[in-house]
């Protein structure tokens, strides 16, 4: 399929008679999914005008901070994957040129077509040893996707994987959007997250949605904050009474829904970070209003140091292992419609 540009950026666009869905060829992330008939990208764009991750020169590019998740930043959009690192790289690691959510984020991709309404991207990760393979297909206002990773190495690996998905303003609407999680057991960040910002009591064990506050009381996860300022990350374990897990989002005002659905089993747990106008630092700058709703093997963004040593979180497992030598499989669908 011929490459397009998408907002400054190479990409590939897929559609069919309900949506619309364009992946960057530099990255690999889920810039746009948006539906015909409500035409609101419900999906991060940034405030800030993205590069090429290829492009990015520390150097140069003081724009987008300082740092090993700079790298990342310049080139972000809405759904990134991170593989085989969700959080950032360890001081050794990042002084080897590694950067935060791992190579996954910030790689070039082969990006094949099927059909007008299906695409195949590919990629191997040289540091991680492996080999990843997504296939997207569009049936209605869906999104099915396949993701295939091979362990090239001789070694079974000990991985994150996480679909970070990031949704963005103006479907973010302060005080309007809400959020639709199956979660039993949630933890907050055990470590500040957001400074002043963020209200939500480090550590803090509760039940969705009802996150202690550092004000007293609860904070309501289950809608976006219309307060000026806020930033915080808890992580969910999704019902393991249920085979599927899933998300969805809704902005009322705008008529639009959109979520994604999984495999309990592949995906146990779902981070919800929230960046409301709360960093000062470039690129950020105070402006940007986002929500990743990020469904993964993992419960906390760390190293992967902390995540091995973590082990495990309510007695459920906090990454996964990838055999030598073996290809594993998870399927997940996503969706965007309009709103009843």
């Amino acid at each position: 399929m011929p490459e397009t540009i998408y907002r400054g950026r190479r990409a590939v666009e897929i559609a069919n008679e309900f949506v619309l869905l364009a992946v960057t060829v530099e990255g690999g992330h889920i810039a746009r999914f948006e539906h015909r008939a409500v035409p609101l990208n419900p999906m991060w764009t940034p405030q800030w005008t993205t590069i090429e991750p290829s492009a990015y020169d520390p150097a140069v590019h003081t724009g987008f901070g300082s740092g090993p998740e700079s790298k990342l930043l310049a080139g972000i959009f809405g759904h990134n994957l991170c593989l085989d690192l969700f959080g950032g790289p360890s001081p050794e690691e990042a002084a080897a040129g590694m950067t935060v959510h791992g190579e996954s984020s910030v790689a070039s991709y082969d990006i094949l077509a099927d059909s007008p309404s299906s695409l195949i991207q590919q990629a191997e990760f040289p540091h991680a040893q492996l080999r990843f393979r997504r296939t997207i297909h569009l049936e209605a206002d869906t999104a099915m996707i396949r993701e295939q990773v091979t362990n090239l190495s001789a070694w079974d690996r000990p991985s994150a994987w996480t679909q970070h998905v990031s949704l963005g303003a103006p479907f973010i609407e302060p005080g309007v959007t809400r959020f639709e999680i199956p979660a039993t057991r949630s933890k907050v960040f055990e470590a500040d997250f957001g400074g002043g910002a963020c209200q939500q009591v480090p550590g803090a064990e509760f039940d969705w949605p009802h996150c202690p506050s550092r004000g007293g009381g609860t904070l309501d996860l289950s809608v976006y904050p219309a307060a000026a300022s806020s930033a915080g990350y808890t992580a969910h374990l999704m019902d393991p009474s249920r085979e599927d897990a899933w998300f969805s989002a809704a902005n009322p005002r705008a008529g639009l829904v959109c979520g994604y659905r999984w495999r309990r089993a592949d995906f146990p747990w779902l981070g919800r970070w929230e960046e409301n106008r709360s960093r000062p630092m470039p690129p950020w700058n105070g402006r940007e209003i986002t929500c990743g709703m990020e469904f993964g093997v993992s419960p906390m963004p760390e190293t992967r140091r902390q995540m091995i040593e973590r082990g495990s979180l309510f007695g459920v497992p906090g990454y996964r292992w990838i055999p030598a030598g073996a290809t594993v499989e998870v399927e997940y669908q996503a969706f965007v419609r309009p709103s009843a």
